[in-house]
Order: structure tokens, then sequence, then C-alpha cells
């Protein structure tokens, strides 16, 4: 553990100019073999090294997607950054610095610190779409972005000052501090109402960062303005960060499901999701479609979450692996078809399969994994998440079936839209992928289908 952390502080201080982009890369390659390594091992505990850093299975899982995704940052930012001399030297600093952020936060043991890393993560983004994002209207989705989850997460932290003063810990990996915290926990429970305002401070910040549906609007504001490297690290981890920040406030508070504003949060949640998968059909932009995709898929993990069980929280992981590499390549692709086309309108992309049939069977791949198709854990993350929605309430089996149908209808649609036709002509119609973009997709999809082979990632995390 301490070993990446000093690999990723000697990559953010490394040399200036050429040489620090491939330097980085490299760095950011080995940071995750190694990763991937330590987990493969099934050293899956708690792994506590002193009272500021800790490591269990949920946080480890989170860490090796983090040094994943940092890596197709790079490599996926290679022709639009790097060739192009678009201040690379900066941006691969940013890419750095944004995953010394997130590691540390799945790394932090102390409430306070995750707040305070939680948070942080939001200023080396704010830079990725402001700095090199594509449209004139990237200062409003920054704006858009930083409003809404400041706004939220300022309660959150005078409730966890609140709690730490009260359990006189601050760690919330210790089972002992859910007994230290069991006088606030007899007060709060005096009082429904005082209760329920404690739910829902507790994970309104977390909420907006999934997001849930009525708090979605800044993601595909932010999506769409941002550069491919924005959106990859903003579907793959900053999103993961919500789910994170659920299932630690649901230990770390002992929250009860009985609650009456989680059973209405449970059912908001999955309707929300019916609701963004229909509102999927309506869209134009293909970043915009993918964006509104990821918010019916957190609303799916979400719905795990609250279940409060076992399996819903595997489930829950799980659907933000799968989430996490999936939505990524698929907004890669989008670029991609962008740089060939010049637009990202589902209207103008028509016909890739006879213009470029490489990128549509990448396309076909990956809009699969999306509809949960086997053998990627997708497939498994929804088997675990069914059974643990349908104990919960039978009747939320309407919406859970409506969100499992539409999910694949509106997948079908996107490749179908952007594959079939007849291409415009203003496409030059020999038009193929170099090697770095295909080794870019294929590290996407291995490991979301490989990962089947290594369930107990997801399944042994909790007990």
């Amino acid at each position: 553990m301490l070993s990446l952390l000093m690999l990723n502080l000697s990559l953010f201080f490394s040399f200036k100019g050429h040489l620090a982009w491939y330097f980085r890369l490299w760095g950011l390659s080995l940071g995750s073999f190694i990763s991937i390594f330590l987990v493969w091992s099934g050293n899956l505990g708690c792994i506590s090294s002193s009272s500021w850093f800790a490591l269990d299975g949920l946080s480890s899982s989170l860490v090796v997607l983090t040094w994943w995704i940092s890596m197709l940052m790079v490599v996926a930012s290679q022709s639009g950054v790097k060739v192009k001399n678009n201040k690379f030297s900066m941006f691969s600093g940013c890419v750095c610095m944004l995953n010394i952020i997130l590691v540390m936060t799945f790394f932090s043991c102390d409430i306070v610190w995750f707040y305070v890393f939680f948070e942080a993560s939001l200023i080396p983004t704010l830079i990725l779409i402001l700095g090199w994002g594509y449209q004139p209207e990237r200062l409003q989705a920054g704006m858009y972005m930083m409003l809404y989850t400041i706004t939220a997460s300022l309660p959150l932290l005078v409730l966890i000052l609140f709690s730490v003063e009260v359990s006189g810990t601050s760690s919330f990996m210790l089972k002992s501090l859910l007994m230290s915290a069991g006088a606030s926990s007899t007060l709060l429970s005096q009082s429904g109402v005082l209760m329920g305002i404690v739910f829902f401070i507790s994970l309104a910040a977390f909420l907006v960062k999934l997001p849930l549906f009525s708090v979605h609007l800044w993601l595909p504001k932010a999506h769409v303005e941002a550069p491919v490297a924005g959106s990859m690290v903003l579907a793959g981890i900053l999103l993961k960060l919500g789910g994170y920040g659920l299932l630690r406030m649901y230990q770390y508070l002992a929250i009860s499901s009985s609650s009456s504003l989680s059973d209405i949060l449970f059912c908001f949640a999955m309707w929300g999701g019916v609701i963004t998968s229909i509102i999927c059909f309506r869209q134009t932009d293909l970043k915009s479609l993918i964006a509104y995709s990821s918010v019916g898929h957190m609303s799916l993990m979400l719905a795990g979450v609250l279940s409060n069980s076992s399996w819903g929280w595997h489930a829950a992981l799980g659907m933000m692996l799968a989430h996490g590499l999936c939505s990524s390549a698929l907004f890669a692709l989008a670029n991609y078809n962008y740089e060939k086309s010049g637009t990202r309108s589902l209207v103008m992309n028509k016909g890739m399969l006879l213009v470029c049939p490489i990128i549509s069977m990448w396309w076909f791949l990956f809009c699969v994994v999306n509809m949960a198709a086997p053998p990627s854990i997708n497939l498994l993350s929804e088997i675990l998440v069914f059974p643990s929605v349908l104990f919960s309430s039978v009747w939320l089996s309407i919406p859970l079936m409506m969100m499992s149908f539409l999910a694949a209808v509106y997948s079908l649609f996107l490749y179908v839209s952007t594959q079939h036709g007849g291409f415009p002509k203003f496409i030059s119609s020999s038009l193929s992928l170099k090697s770095g973009p295909l080794l870019l997709l294929f590290l996407h999809y291995l490991p979301v289908n490989l990962m089947i082979m290594k369930a107990d990632v997801i399944c042994l995390w909790v007990i």
C-alpha cells in the first residue's frame, strides 16, 4: 500500500516535457499491474498499516479500478493531447494528481480526511474540463458540477464533525466505533424526524455524486463538455466515490433500512432509473445518451445498497466495477466517432459498419456488456441485485424488470443508430483504428469479462 503511494507521488513530481508523458504512462501501468497482483493474491481482509490508512476488499477493488482507468486516460488522450501538443505535460500531471487524491480517498481510514480527499477530487476534474474541454459551455458545466456537489456535501461535514465529537473517534474502519456511537444512536432513535434528517444529510452528498435521479443534471453537462479523459474518469471513478461513500456511511452510522425515508428513497431510485432509461431514447448526442445510461445503472447500484443486505452490497460493488470499465470504454468509442466524423450527433453518425468495421465490432461488444450479457460481471451484479431488491419489496419487481429490459433496448438502439444505415458523404470510407485505440478498447474489455473468474473480489468483501 505504501509502495503504491510512493509510486504515485514520484509520478507527479517527475520530469517535464516529452519525457514526463511516457514516464507517467509507464508508471501508471506499473502501478496498475502491482495493484492487480495484490488483489489477485487474495489479500482481501482489512490490512491496517496505521491509524490513518487501511485497506479492505471494497477499497482495494476501487483502488485497482482507479489505477487502471488513470492509465487508460493517458492512453486515450495520446492523439488529442500529446500529438497536438496541447499542454500535455500539465495534462499528465493533472491525471496523476487526480490519481493520488482518489487513491488516498479509498485508503483513508479517517472519516474527516476521507471527506477532504472526497471534495478535493473535484479540483483536478474541473481543471480537466475547463482546460481540455471541447465546447464553450464547459465553464457552465463546471459550475453546475461544483455547485451541485459542494452544496450537498457541506451539511455532511457538519454531521461528520458532530459524530466525531460524540463517538470520540474518527475511524470508520473500526467496529468499536459503532459501539462508541451507541449513545448518539439511542438519542436519534427517540425522534423519527431527527433520524430522518440525519439519514438524509449523511447520504445527500453521495447521492449527488452518484448521481440520483433529480440531482443528476450536472452529469450530462459535464460529460458533454469534458474531454475524453474527463468523461472516462467521471464515469469510471468519480461516480464510484458516491457508491463507496454510501457503503461506508452505512457501516459508520449503522443506519437502519427500516426508516420510512429509506423506503421512499429506495422506491425513488428504482423509478428514477426507469425514467432515465426512457430519457435515453430521446437523446441526440452520443455522450449525453451514455451519461444518462450511467444514471440508470447507478440507480440499480443504489437499490442494492439500500437493500441493506450482503447480496445487495456485493451487487453494488460488482456493478460499480462493471460500469466503470464499460462506460469508460463507451465514452472512448464516442470520442473515436467524434474524431472521424467531427460530430457527436446520432443523426450524423451513421453507417460506421461500412466505414470502419473494426470500430463496429467494439461498439457491439461493449453495448452487449452494457446490457449485462455473459460473461461480464455486469450479469453477476444483476443476478445478485434481483433477490436483494425482491426481498425488500415484491412491488419493486416492476421497475426492476423495466430497468433491465430498457437497458437492453437503449443499448441496442445505441448500436443500431451509430453502425447501421448509410454513412454521410463527408466521412472518408478508408478510415481505420490504429494500434493505440485498439489496445485501449481491449484493456477495457478484458478485465470486465475476466473478473468473473475472480468473483470472490466482489462476493467476499463483506459477510
